[in-house]
């Protein structure tokens, strides 16, 4: 069954050359033009990913982006119309998965599409169940919980929190980790990473003195023991 994607952006040929691009990979594709209208479209249809831009009519891409992690962890890669790294860091930390800025090439926006829907697929052995603490990872069903209560988190967050749970102890670099997660890392980009750690310890951490995630200055992260 092909995947659905959502696009969002109130420049109508934007939407239409991203349309097409990404039909011809053998997507089904949705449009909207405003942010009320997107997350309509989200809620009823469901789509596999969302390809959002941030200024939008009626509802700003931003809002749209926090509407959507309320109840969702649909991947969502944002488009900015500027290179401003506060709007990057603003639209991650609100959940988003990736981003491009305006104008981009959309030969690699359909190339971002299938890495972010490679990495919410998850590709692991089988029956693998990850500990840390007294969280528990399931790599083969892409869940995480405490005891029973289920932790949500976007494709990216839970990739992230894979990689450093496999090598717990093992201090890894951004570039490292984004090169795990992505299997590309992009120049410029690999400061986001702080966003989506900043994210995932608000969903995992209980105790401040008792981290899950520990910050190596001048290096990167690692796992603790939670």
């Amino acid at each position: 069954m092909a995947r659905t994607i959502l696009v969002v952006d109130d420049e109508k040929r934007i939407v239409e050359i991203v349309q097409a691009y990404l039909e011809r990979e053998g997507y089904r594709v949705l449009t909207a033009f405003d942010g009320r209208s997107a997350l309509d479209l989200a809620r009823s249809h469901s789509p596999d990913l969302i390809i959002l831009d941030l200024m939008l009519p009626e509802v700003s891409g931003w809002d749209v982006c926090r509407e959507l992690r309320r109840k969702s962890d649909v991947p969502v890669i944002m488009l900015t119309a500027r290179d401003d790294t506060t709007d990057k860091i603003v639209g991650l930390e609100l959940g988003a998965d990736d981003y491009l800025t305006k104008p981009f090439d959309p030969k690699e926006l359909v190339s971002r599409v299938r890495a972010v829907l490679r990495r919410s697929e998850g590709k692991t052995a089988p029956g693998t169940i990850l500990s840390v603490g007294d969280i528990t990872i399931d790599v083969e069903k892409r869940l995480v919980r405490r005891g029973d209560e289920p932790i949500g988190l976007t494709p990216l967050e839970f990739d992230l929190l894979k990689v450093m749970a496999e090598n717990p102890g093992r201090v890894y670099s951004r570039m490292q980790l984004l090169d795990k997660v992505q299997g590309d890392a992009f120049e410029g980009y690999e400061r986001t990473i702080d966003s989506h750690i900043k994210n995932l310890r608000k969903k995992l951490e209980i105790d401040p003195e008792h981290p899950y995630i520990i910050t190596v200055y001048g290096v990167g992260y690692k796992m603790g023991e939670g």
